[in-house]
């Protein structure tokens, strides 16, 4: 009997280690699965701007919220020579000056991320005012990248020429983004909509055009200048309107034109915004080139002929010829309507002014907020000085930006008070920055953001203490221990109801 019993014993303890270990293993499987972030993705960007190209990376994590990717600029490559529009009769150069910020890009972004990284080019006013003068040769430029980039590792997306109004919101989008306006994180680490949170104003001032974008008192007011955003789950309407040929480069080969055509020689001609005993000669192709000055363009034009101007440093009659620049008298009057007849609500709350703006209050030694008269009596002080002692007052000295200066920040006071109506009381909201944090201020991240709404977010990857083929494994032996245990103890249970029901044989000894 004692033989019988432990085999028994020994098989219900191996029924119930197995069913319970089977249990223990399921239970910690399911629990202990731990939710790894599927990494990093990265995007690139070049903003193909009127005077040169930047290339700018970014990254953010896999996974999204509420499908725009928390985005940050981890590289940022400035490429050598001018905007992509100055290669309108020699496309093909493009490649080289590309090669270098590309390589760069390569060693930045891990490998194995590369085919699965897009690549998306932007160009601004200086491409749309070559596509409005020579359609087939912006056509050109924009296929030559093409065929640059389907040499790449990367998954090129297109090269588009961006209109103003989109530059314009992308850029309000981007000030936004970086000043937490749209997102932050909650004491539980968590991503969040800001309460109650006002957003700012942006206002950018490239080569070729100038943007205002901000969100209006009552939006309502004109549909045609609004545009409705939609970012991290929330609608906003933002006023925005870019100016064609109000671009700085732009806007000052304008005043050239001007000065030449008011001059009563062409070949030395005054300018009072350029610095004292400065003298300069440039090609008449060089400012009457452009479209936005076609119409000043005199009969006798030779693109090549050289035209003198030299520098009369004069702040009141550089100021002056500023001020013709602008259309003033096209609005009548209308309080909605600064300049030029565009339609444009008052501007509300605070303001961040960046590039063209930026670089200009940077070089009067300005920073950040100050009066309007701090401005004024900066930008007179500038002007006065003479192209000797400019070179020892900036802090980082190149002729063809020293020179234009005092030109710029004339151009940002009429553009700003006479032109979008800032006033003494409301100039201290407008904040001149170039970035925040690392990231630059430019539309190319609002860009990114707006199309990370079309990169799919990827699950998230989840780990498990055991690998699926080991807990497989381990399932499979215990259930086939169990069950094995189980027909061992069914097979003894038949054995002994059988030995039971053997009938005994009683032996009847029969006495002698």
């Amino acid at each position: 009997r004692m033989l019988t019993r432990t085999p028994s014993v020994v098989a219900q303890v191996f029924l119930l280690l197995s069913i319970v270990l089977v249990i223990a293993i399921a239970v910690i499987q399911i629990n202990q699965q731990q939710v790894v972030s599927p990494g990093l993705k990265y995007g690139i960007v070049l903003d193909a701007g009127s005077s040169r190209t930047t290339v700018y990376v970014y990254e953010w994590p896999a996974e999204k919220e509420n499908n725009t990717g928390v985005v940050s600029q981890t590289f940022k490559c400035n490429v050598k020579g001018p905007g992509i529009a100055s290669y309108e009769s020699s496309p093909g150069a493009l490649a080289k000056p590309l090669d270098y910020c590309l390589n760069k890009v390569k060693e930045r972004i891990p490998v194995h991320l590369h085919k699965n990284t897009s690549v998306y080019l932007g160009a601004t006013a200086g491409m749309r005012l070559l596509r409005l003068q020579n359609e087939s040769a912006a056509n050109e430029v924009l296929a030559s990248i093409q065929n640059y980039f389907r040499a790449q590792p990367f998954e090129f997306r297109g090269a588009q020429i961006i209109t103003g109004p989109e530059e314009g919101v992308y850029g309000w989008i981007t000030a936004n983004y970086l000043m937490g306006n749209f997102l932050e994180r909650n004491l539980w680490r968590t991503w969040v909509h800001p309460y109650r949170k006002e957003t700012v104003g942006a206002l950018d001032l490239g080569g070729a055009s100038t943007q205002i974008s901000f969100i209006p008192e009552d939006s309502e007011d004109d549909f045609n200048s609004t545009l409705q955003v939609k970012l991290y789950g929330y609608n906003y309407n933002v006023y925005t309107h870019s100016y064609q040929c109000y671009g700085r480069d732009e806007a000052e080969k304008r005043l050239l034109a001007l000065l030449l055509q008011k001059s009563n020689t062409s070949a030395n001609v005054d300018n009072p915004c350029y610095p004292q005993n400065y003298d300069t000669a440039l090609t008449m192709k060089y400012f009457f080139g452009s479209l936005c000055t076609q119409s000043l363009r005199p009969a006798n034009y030779y693109p090549n002929q050289l035209v003198n101007f030299h520098g009369t440093g004069d702040p009141g009659l550089c100021q002056e010829m500023v001020s013709l620049l602008f259309n003033f008298t096209a609005c009548r009057d209308r309080e909605d309507c600064p300049f030029n007849g565009i339609h444009q609500p008052k501007p509300k709350g605070n303001f961040v002014a960046f590039s063209g703006f930026y670089y200009t209050i940077n070089a009067l030694n300005l920073s950040g907020h100050f009066s309007l008269d701090d401005f004024n009596s900066s930008t007179w002080f500038f002007c006065s000085q003479s192209w000797a002692q400019l070179q020892f007052m900036l802090p980082k000295f190149e002729e063809i930006y020293a020179r234009s200066y005092c030109f710029s920040a004339n151009f940002i006071y009429y553009l700003l008070v006479h032109g979008y109506n800032f006033n003494a009381e409301t100039w201290p909201q407008i904040h001149f920055q170039k970035e925040v944090g690392n990231s630059s201020i430019a539309w190319s991240l609002g860009y990114m953001l707006s199309l990370t709404n079309m990169i799919p977010a990827e699950g998230k990857l989840i780990q498990l203490p055991l690998k699926p083929s080991l807990f497989a494994g381990l399932l499979v032996f215990l259930t086939a221990t169990a069950l094995l245990c189980l027909l061992f103890l069914v097979y003894l249970c038949i054995v002994s109801h059988n030995r039971k029901n053997v009938p005994r044989v009683e032996h009847v000894f029969i006495p002698e």
